[in-house]
């Protein structure tokens, strides 16, 4: 089954005849915990964003920086599961945050801890792909933080992706495209490496980002989903409501 198959990350090294974009615009999805506003410091190779070793919410925003002749866009969105704010202010927070990357993100990195995967980071998962839409997919790559443990560990990536069938599930719709952190170095090469990774993948997707108009489809789609939903519980309810009533009048007779 799928399930057992290891995957193998899309070679950076695969080129297009397209030139390569100067500008790139990186949002950084993910819950608390795992090292986002970390990850966004080391793409951007200075401490821009407020990041702590901790299970607080920290700093987000967009910063940019020049990397190997490119303008990185980098925004860092409200984590999910913040203790400090519902579920819904986050993604209400998160929707905003893409939306002042006009026109669009290039990509979007969702961050996950090596370590463990836990059930907040399959919900993560669930989130993501109900949010953006299933359009996400093709500009979506899952970044993985705390890669030092892997070697320390004796564990290689695959081994964590095969181990959890929904994170191989979604990278493989993804696919296949992800990349480890090591945060504690500071080597440039591992971001150069994900950059390469990020260009390869917007020179197949022609230059184009993750639209608004994109987002905005797929919040029309939620809301109609949700209306749906309503409407079939509402006549449920209904119908147990008659069949209760139903019931008591055969009782009485």
């Amino acid at each position: 089954s799928w399930g057992r198959t290891i995957l193998r990350p899309t070679a950076a090294s695969e080129t297009c005849s397209q030139v390569m974009d100067p500008d790139l615009t990186i949002v950084l999805l993910g819950r608390t915990g795992v090292g986002k506003s970390a990850s966004a410091n080391t793409i951007l190779g200075r401490a821009a964003f407020e990041s702590k070793t901790s299970f607080k919410a920290v700093t987000t925003g967009i910063k940019t920086s020049l990397f190997a002749g490119q303008t990185l866009t980098v925004v860092d969105t409200p984590p999910l599961f913040d203790t400090c704010r519902s579920q819904e202010e986050s993604e209400k927070e998160i929707a905003k945050c893409v939306s002042l990357a006009a026109p669009g993100p290039h990509v979007i990195l969702v961050v996950i801890w090596v370590g463990r995967f836990t059930e907040e980071d399959k919900e993560t998962l669930r989130i993501i792909q109900q949010m953006f839409g299933e359009e996400v997919a093709g500009y979506t790559m899952v970044l993985f933080t705390g890669g030092d443990h892997l070697e320390a560990d004796g564990v290689t990536i695959e081994d964590i992706i095969t181990k959890y069938p929904a994170l191989h599930d979604f990278i493989r719709q993804c696919g296949r495209r992800y990349h480890v952190f090591k945060n504690r170095s500071r080597d440039p090469a591992q971001v150069r490496e994900l950059l390469k990774k990020i260009n390869t993948m917007v020179q197949r997707n022609r230059g184009r980002c993750y639209s608004t108009e994109m987002f905005r489809a797929a919040e029309r789609r939620l809301l109609e989903r949700e209306s749906l939903e309503m409407v079939v519980l509402a006549l449920r309810r209904e119908a147990e409501t008659e069949n209760q009533s139903q019931c008591k009048n055969v009782h009485l007779t």
